[in-house]
C-alpha cells in the first residue's frame, strides 16, 4: 500500500502480488474531489510502482488515521505491502476552490501577490486550533522537472494525424476529457497537440478572475490527460498560417463553446477554416468550467464548513500521534 501525500483527496496506493513473476496490482482510494494535476502526479506515481492500477472514490475525508490515532493502513504495512507517494507541492483543492470565492487575480502568471489573497487563502477555512499540514495553501513553484515527468516525450510518427485543439483549459474536468477523448476518435493514429493561451488571454475573452489555474498549472493539467501528446504553452489566441505549418497541422478542432472574436474582431480561426481543416466536435458533456464555480459559489458555506471540519480532525489526528511517540519513549 502506498500512501499519498497530495492535500485535498490523496489516499494511499497498495501493492499486491508479492511474486516477481505476477503483475503488481496498486490500490489508491481517496476523495479526488475537483482532480487536479497533484491527483494526477500521485496516480502517476502509483502506477509507476506497479502492472495494473486500481482507483477507489470514496464520499468524504481521506483522514488515514482513526480519532484515536489508529493507522487505518496498519495491517497492509504489517504485511509489508504499503508505499508512500511525494506529496505534489503548491496546490490543493481548498487553494482553487479559494481562488474562486475571493475573485482575485493575484494567482495568474507575471501578477504580484496580492497581499489581502494570501491573508484570506492562509485563513481559508482554517479551524480555530490553526491549521492542518495536510489541508491548506502553499505556493506552486514550476520546474522543468514537472513538466517532464508529466509529458508523453513522444513526437509526431508516419501516419500520425496531428491535430490541434486550443482554449484555456482551465479547472481541467470530465467535459474537456471526453472533448479529447472525441477528438482522439477522429483519426486512426492521432497526435493531439494542446494549445494554452496565457492568463492575460483567458481573461480578456472570459472575464472576471479567470482562469482560476494560471498557465502552469493548467499545463500540467492537460500534460496528464492520457488523449494529449504535446502542450503549446502560452500559444497565440488566433491559429495562424505559421503555427499551422510548423506543427504540420491537419485538422484543427473545437468544442461547441462559444468562440470569441480576437482583439482586432477576427475569427481566431479563420485560417484553418480557410483551408478546410476545421471541424467542431461536441464532447456530450454539458460540464463547464464555469458550472463548476458557480457550484463552488452557490454552496461556500457549506465548504467553509466541511474544511474547518476537516482540519480540526486532522490535528486531533496529530496530537495523537505525538502522544503514542511520547508513550514509546
Amino acid at each position: 500500500m502506498l500512501r499519498n501525500g497530495a492535500a485535498g483527496g490523496g489516499g494511499g496506493p497498495a501493492a499486491g502480488g508479492a511474486a516477481a513473476q505476477r503483475p503488481v496490482r496498486v490500490w489508491c482510494d481517496g476523495c479526488y474531489d475537483m482532480v487536479h494535476y497533484g491527483h494526477s502526479n500521485q496516480l502517476r506515481q502509483a502506477r509507476a510502482m506497479g502492472d495494473y492500477l486500481i482507483v477507489g472514490v470514496h464520499t468524504d475525508d481521506d483522514i488515514t488515521l482513526t480519532i484515536d490515532g489508529k493507522d487505518t493502513y496498519e495491517e497492509v504495512k504489517t504485511a509489508g505491502r504499503y508505499r508512500e507517494c511525494k506529496r505534489t507541492q503548491g496546490v490543493s483543492t481548498t487553494d482553487l476552490v479559494g481562488r474562486m470565492l475571493l475573485m482575485t487575480k493575484a494567482h495568474h502568471s507575471n501578477i504580484d501577490e496580492d497581499l489581502d489573497y494570501r491573508k484570506h487563502t492562509d485563513n481559508f477555512g482554517k479551524g480555530p486550533k490553526g491549521h492542518s499540514p495536510w489541508t491548506g495553501v502553499s505556493q506552486f513553484l514550476q520546474t522543468s522537472q514537472k513538466i517532464i515527468q508529466f509529458a508523453s516525450g513522444k513526437e509526431p510518427q508516419p501516419g500520425d494525424t496531428i491535430i490541434y485543439v486550443a482554449g484555456a483549459f482551465d479547472l481541467f474536468h470530465i467535459g474537456h476529457v471526453d472533448f479529447l477523448e472525441k477528438v482522439h476518435q477522429l483519426a486512426e493514429k492521432p497526435y493531439i497537440i494542446a494549445g494554452l493561451h496565457f492568463d492575460q488571454e483567458v481573461n480578456r475573452y472570459k472575464g472576471k478572475n479567470y482562469p482560476i489555474m494560471n498557465i502552469h498549472e493548467r499545463t500540467l493539467s492537460v500534460l496528464a490527460c492520457r488523449y494529449v501528446s504535446e502542450v503549446v504553452i502560452g500559444a497565440p489566441y488566433a491559429v495562424t498560417a505559421d503555427l499551422l505549418d510548423h506543427f504540420r497541422v491537419t485538422l484543427v478542432c473545437h468544442g461547441m463553446t462559444e468562440v470569441v472574436p480576437d482583439k482586432d474582431g477576427s475569427d481566431p480561426y479563420e485560417e484553418p477554416k480557410r483551408r478546410g481543416i476545421f471541424q467542431l466536435v461536441d464532447s456530450g458533456s454539458n460540464l463547464t468550467t464555469d458550472l463548476i464555480v458557480q457550484r463552488i459559489i452557490k454552496n461556500r458555506l457549506e465548504f467553509e464548513a466541511r474544511n474547518q471540519k476537516k482540519e480540526a480532525k486532522e490535528l486531533a489526528v496529530l496530537e495523537a500521534m505525538k502522544r503514542l511517540e511520547e508513550e514509546k519513549h
